[in-house]
């Protein structure tokens, strides 16, 4: 089989899929978007995958370029002639190959792109349904994203979920201090957040409920990594309350290096305002890190609150700020609840399993276009 893999830009994610794919006996091609800002990814592409040159994935694209972009996109799927093309997100790399009429199409929802970005505008809405609807197969990654399509009318029938999961031996617990040595933690607690410094994570609330907190918890510690556009008020923050000595600013953190994060870590917290099954979180379970986590949809499917951790209102930094000190309090509770997230990527967050979803969407994908064209 001849699989197209086509993004949006290049991320860890994305190598995870490909090297998934690489690893295979198929011919595997990669086709990328566009390239916006710092590179998310460092590794090269899996020695087996073979990147496709276009006129697209050198720099960001808009709107205005797709009419080009569309041309010279149906000249590479006239050249490679692949069996199935597996894209995403919904509004860029789905959307464009939707554009070009082939079948059959693997799309890939993100997340946010139907979560968020769908009920964006009315233009976000028709791209939705357009996409959707030339679309043999969706894959997502937890029910909020499908239910969601199915808002836009694709059948669940024709919908794979599985959680895009973690690397069980990698992510594992153990024992660390070097990191909390080096900084002088030994004795503080310590909470770890590494989503995106961008409005859709709510990082400005971890700020500003960790203020709160730490004026009450004088053991709370902070490791904070990521970047991103609101980095100006989240410093001003920490810096207005004197907290600075209080947290870590680890910047961006190469993907094989987060584990030694996650391991001298109490607490792993996300304050998301919307997510699918969020792989940070996965890899913290997977760690046996207790969590606390918005209230949001995607996050309920995996958390139980008071078995792994907690959930919070969210947007909420009063609720988030107590229960950032009732973790401190409950830390004599922490050993079961790492053992039970441990337990739960065990069980759905390990991805030598959830890779087999990308197969059975392609075997979908091929009997739709099997049976479509006896239909004609």
């Amino acid at each position: 089989m001849r699989i197209l893999y086509f993004t949006r830009d290049y991320s860890p994610h994305d190598h995870r899929f490909l090297k998934t794919l690489a690893d295979s006996e198929h011919e595997i091609f990669s086709l990328r978007l566009e390239r916006r800002g710092l590179p998310r990814e460092e590794r090269s592409l899996p020695p087996a995958v073979q990147p496709i040159r276009w006129r697209g994935g050198e720099r960001p694209a808009h709107w205005r370029d797709y009419p080009a972009l569309l041309f010279d996109l149906k000249r590479v799927l006239r050249r490679i002639k692949t069996d199935v093309v597996h894209a995403g997100s919904i509004h860029t790399a789905a959307f464009l190959t939707a554009l070009s009429g082939y079948q059959p199409l693997v799309s890939m929802s993100w997340g946010s792109d139907l979560l968020v970005d769908a009920d964006r505008n009315g233009w976000y809405r028709w791209v939705t349904c357009y996409t959707l609807e030339r679309s043999a197969v969706m894959i997502g990654d937890c029910r909020a994203v499908r239910q969601k399509a199915g808002q836009f009318g694709f059948p669940e029938q024709r919908t794979v979920l599985f959680p895009w999961g973690v690397d069980l031996t990698h992510f594992s617990p153990a024992p660390t201090a070097n990191l909390r040595r080096r900084l002088g933690w030994q004795d503080a607690f310590v909470i770890l957040s590494l989503r995106s410094w961008e409005a859709l994570y709510g990082v400005d609330h971890v700020a500003q409920a960790f203020a709160t907190a730490a004026e009450a918890e004088p053991r709370l510690r902070l490791l904070l990594l990521g970047e991103g556009s609101l980095a100006g008020s989240i410093h001003r923050t920490f810096s207005q309350h004197n907290l600075l000595d209080r947290v870590h600013f680890g910047g961006r953190v190469d993907n094989d290096d987060l584990v030694q994060y996650y391991r001298a870590a109490d607490l792993y917290l996300s304050a998301s305002h919307s997510d699918g099954s969020s792989v940070s979180l996965m890899e913290a379970l997977a760690c046996g890190l207790p969590v606390l986590v918005s209230d949001i949809p995607s996050n309920r499917e995996w958390i139980t609150a008071g078995e792994q951790g907690w959930l919070f209102r969210d947007g909420d930094e009063v609720d988030l700020a107590a229960k950032m000190v009732l973790a401190v309090q409950k830390e004599h509770e922490f050993k079961v609840m790492g053992s039970a997230a441990r337990k739960l990527a065990e069980e759905r967050a390990d991805w030598s399993i959830n890779q087999q979803g990308l197969w059975k969407a392609y075997a979908m994908a091929l009997a739709k276009e099997k049976v479509d064209k006896t239909n004609e």
